[in-house]
């Protein structure tokens, strides 16, 4: 571009001859006089190259895209037998996708106070101490408020329904409000396919809320949560180590105030400045709460546990073989026999681990020991009393002893 603007000063402006301009610049004559006809400064231009290879194999490719307009570039080189440049045939293939497969637009969104919650979840690559030797990746629910941006999170000890929905319950619970919708994508312990799991429609029952599935590939649709996800992964969880999940979610409960004070971009107000709309267009909470947790009812074996998300806990063993009620929320397991309490655990994270109360094992010894030695016989009445003369049975049935004949 320098030398095509000197030429054309110096021919033009200054009146030097091309020979001479030659001359200086070191160049042909031929190129000069194109740098005094051309209007612009020369430029490269990449040619379109339509080469054989691509026009031959052009026809299978529009036959694999009609049938699969997302087929990968990479599957469609292998089945039209592509021996060229990879780069070559991606960016044909993008030229030709658009004509098969075109484009999803996403609409803007607006948020009206108290409309919706949208729910997640997360899995921070930190593993957290469980204790007996245990360190596992657990999830961190996370529920954002869409007009507010306001955020609560906290772990829970897995993703099944019976934990999430209790989850959902404390940090709704907290929020003392209830949002129209909470929207949640596909999420097994929610449901799948426009289907509920148990318990997840009695909550939004209790809640007076509806709980939204979306569809599948609709990112946008809950794209407030998913950035918080990422905000957490690179704001919160950096440089900090934990204990316990105990630890993580007392860590965490200190920083979400910060959190939800910063300012938003695309609100361009701070979330703790929002909330109060929010909840003003909210539903006020349930007057009695919803059961939530883990409930069951079972036959109390003689091995006096009962069996808890892979953990066994200890139960009195004065209600071995009847019936017991066990709950379980996100910290405590509960065990009742006929309204009395039989035993109370804090919930272990781990997994494969037997918690037991010495006061239950005292109790089971003593149990063992009557079992193993009956009172004695002190008498001979005592004995008659255990001896049942075997004429009382024929005589309760009805039965003649000497004849064998059934008696009227």
């Amino acid at each position: 571009m320098e030398d095509w603007a000197l030429i054309r000063r110096l021919h033009l402006a200054e009146g030097e001859s091309m020979r001479s301009i030659a001359e200086r610049l070191g160049i042909s004559r031929n190129t000069v006089a194109k740098a005094v006809k051309a209007e612009c400064p020369p430029k490269y231009q990449r040619e379109v190259r339509e080469t054989s290879a691509i026009r031959a194999v052009e026809p299978r490719i529009r036959d694999l895209l009609k049938d699969n307009p997302r087929m990968p570039a990479t599957v469609i080189a292998e089945r039209v037998g592509w021996s060229g440049s990879p780069a070559w045939l991606r960016e044909n293939v993008a030229r030709i996708r658009p004509e098969y497969a075109p484009a999803d637009p996403a609409d803007r969104i607006s948020y009206e106070p108290g409309d919706q919650i949208q729910c997640d979840l997360v899995f921070p690559e930190t593993r957290i101490p469980c204790g007996a030797g245990c360190d596992r990746v657990l999830p961190v629910l996370v529920m954002v408020c869409s007009h507010s941006r306001f955020i609560m999170a906290r772990m829970i000890p897995s993703r099944t329904t019976e934990d999430l929905l209790a989850g959902m319950w404390q940090l709704i619970s907290g929020l003392e409000s209830v949002p129209r919708r909470l929207v949640w994508d596909n999420e097994t312990g929610i449901g799948r396919r426009n289907r509920y799991a148990a318990g997840v429609a009695a909550l939004a029952g209790v809640l007076a809320t509806r709980i939204v599935q979306l569809k599948p590939n609709d990112p946008e649709s809950k794209g407030i949560v998913e950035r918080v996800n990422g905000y957490l992964e690179t704001s919160f969880l950096p440089g900090r180590r934990f204990t316990s999940p105990q630890d993580f979610n007392a860590q965490l409960s200190a920083w979400l105030p910060k959190a939800n004070n910063r300012l938003v971009r695309s609100t361009g107000r701070r979330p703790v400045d929002l909330i109060d709309a929010d909840r003003a267009a909210m539903l006020a909470l349930p007057p009695m709460p919803p059961t939530t947790g883990l409930i069951s009812r079972i036959r109390l074996p003689r091995d006096y546990y009962v069996r808890v998300a892979s953990n066994d806990y200890s139960v009195n063993p004065q209600a071995i073989g009847r019936f017991v009620e066990v709950s379980a929320d996100l910290e405590t397991v509960r065990i009742t026999f006929e309204g009395r309490d039989a035993g109370t655990h804090p919930r272990s994270w781990a997994r494969g681990q037997t918690i037991t109360d010495p006061a239950h094992v005292a109790a089971a010894k003593t149990l063992r020991t009557a079992f193993q030695n009956p009172p004695p016989i002190t008498s001979e009445s005592d004995a008659l009393e255990i001896l049942r003369d075997l004429a009382d049975y024929d005589r309760a049935f009805g039965v003649a002893f000497e004849t064998g004949q059934v008696l009227s």
